[in-house]
């Protein structure tokens, strides 16, 4: 508790000699911001790797692990850890804001500005809620980590915020003071909650602990584990992985060659504008017919199978996967998926190089190929996994739901894309070809559900056999028996 009333105090007198303009702080900030733009700025590499790292702490990336971290601990039933790390998170969104407001700091100005900056600058907005999220995960997640892992995991999680802080610097839109200001917002803000917490705790007699050595609910290390040991569900030996690696090498390798024997000739026909299944009249038709109210359906349609629309979902899935079933058997099998995907469809849109249909693109110009889609192929492979996962784990009528979503949502996207100028016929055909063979090969070399398939049946316990009489009894019962007749 101590630290955390130091780090309150330090941001307080940061707010204070920043809003007087106390010279040797400003002299700090301004040799530190004016001294790592001239040593950054003029290499590329540096602010690509500056950049990559600052985006570790955007709100996109945090939000996300936020979500998924939720959802685990949801689906886990752990409510009240769950409803620290919101409140914990949430806190860092209502803090930010409202101080640089409130104190009204001008961003840097170097002399060879590499990125920007919206809004003002004291605290680091990036700063304040990286340190907040990776605080509060770590000490939710914490007794899931063996003993021995603790250290190591609170030392990489530190590096990776003050990485961030760095990147902000080095970026040129914080000064020190802004960045040390966000960490000791951060941890101020990290102490409370946690300290509430354990109050929480003790007044329900609960034991408390010291979260940075055993995390907030000890008691709760089983539930917190991404996975667990199911004996029954023999190990893969080496050679195993190495087929299932080699069979997915040779599935990638096949299901490409198919996609270019399909896509050259139809580039090549008439400039890729032959009318082959309606390749030409489909998409003109379309533009004849286009208005207000199928613009925005077809909008929703076409953003919907895009790659941040289809990573949100994918992300869910996986956390929801993980979470129920338990294991990384489901998750490798949508990764692999989605990545194959993705691959096949840049290298055979690099191959292939098709033109779009000729008539007007309502969404713009596209830096890939019209063949095939890539939209299409990632919606029919995201939603045919959610149904393969699902359909199998569960009786409730719900499940068919997934099929659903499996068979109307590629069409919407199809439709959408055909709609708005972007593919022809065929290029959906090239993608029903992509996702149709890839998920499937994936599908049996994975086995996802390998689980069902292998879990032991319950034991029958041998019935009782009827206890038999001794034979001096049984002969002696016939004798008594023959005496009482006669």
């Amino acid at each position: 508790m101590t630290s955390f009333g130091v780090a309150a105090l330090l941001f307080s007198l940061l707010v204070i000699a920043v809003r007087v303009r106390w010279l040797p702080l400003e002299s700090v900030d301004r040799g530190v911001a004016d001294g790592l733009n001239a040593q950054v700025a003029p290499s590329a590499f540096l602010v690509q790797l500056m950049g990559g790292i600052s985006r570790l702490g955007s709100f996109g990336v945090l939000s996300w692990l936020i979500v998924i971290a939720a959802t685990v601990l949801l689906v886990r039933r752990r409510y009240r850890l769950t409803g620290f790390l919101l409140a914990t998170a949430l806190g860092g969104l209502v803090l930010d804001p409202v101080l640089k407001h409130a104190v009204g700091r001008l961003r840097p100005v170097v002399e060879q500005p590499v990125a920007h900056g919206g809004g003002n600058s004291f605290p680091s907005g990036h700063s304040l809620n990286s340190f907040i999220c990776y605080a509060a995960l770590l000490l939710v997640f914490l007794p899931a980590l063996r003993p021995r892992w603790r250290r190591p995991v609170i030392i990489a999680i530190s590096a990776v915020v003050v990485l961030i802080g760095f990147s902000r610097l080095a970026l040129g839109v914080h000064f020190v003071s802004d960045v040390l200001g966000g960490w000791s917002l951060g941890l101020a803000w990290v102490g409370l909650c946690a300290a509430a917490f354990e109050l929480w705790r003790y007044e329900r007699g609960k034991s408390v602990t010291v979260p940075l050595a055993e995390g907030l609910e000890p008691e709760a290390a089983d539930d917190l584990r991404p996975t667990e040991q199911h004996p029954h569900e023999p190990e893969r030996a080496g050679h195993g992985r190495a087929w299932v690696l080699a069979g997915l090498g040779v599935a990638w390798v096949l299901t490409f060659g198919a996609l270019v024997a399909l896509g050259i000739p139809l580039a090549h026909y008439r400039d890729g504008n032959g009318n082959i299944l309606g390749d030409r009249t489909i998409p003109h038709w379309f533009a004849g017919h286009r208005g207000d109210m199928l613009g925005h359906v077809t909008i929703v349609g076409s953003e919907v199978g895009n790659t941040h629309a289809i990573l949100a979902i994918g992300l869910v899935i996986g956390a929801l996967a993980l979470a129920v079933v338990r294991r990384w058997r489901p998750v490798i099998f949508l990764v692999t998926v989605m990545f194959g995907e993705l691959s096949l469809f840049l290298g055979s849109a690099a191959i292939v190089g098709r033109a779009r249909p000729d008539v007007e693109n309502m969404d713009g110009p596209m830096p890939t190929s019209s063949y095939p889609s890539g939209h299409v192929a990632a919606t029919i492979c995201i939603w045919a996994t959610a149904a393969v996962l699902v359909l199998p784990r569960t009786r409730a009528w719900w499940r068919w739901l997934f099929v659903v979503a499996a068979v109307l949502m590629p069409l919407w996207v199809a439709v959408s894309r055909m709609y708005r100028g972007m593919h022809h016929p065929t290029d959906i055909l090239g993608s029903c070809l992509l996702a149709g063979l890839w998920v499937t090969a994936v599908w049996w070399l994975l086995r996802p559900n390998h689980d069902l398939e292998t879990e032991p049946a319950p034991e029958r316990k041998p019935e009782r056999e009827p206890e038999r009489e001794p034979a001096e009894a049984v002969a002696s019962g016939a004798v008594r028996s023959e005496a009482e007749v006669a």
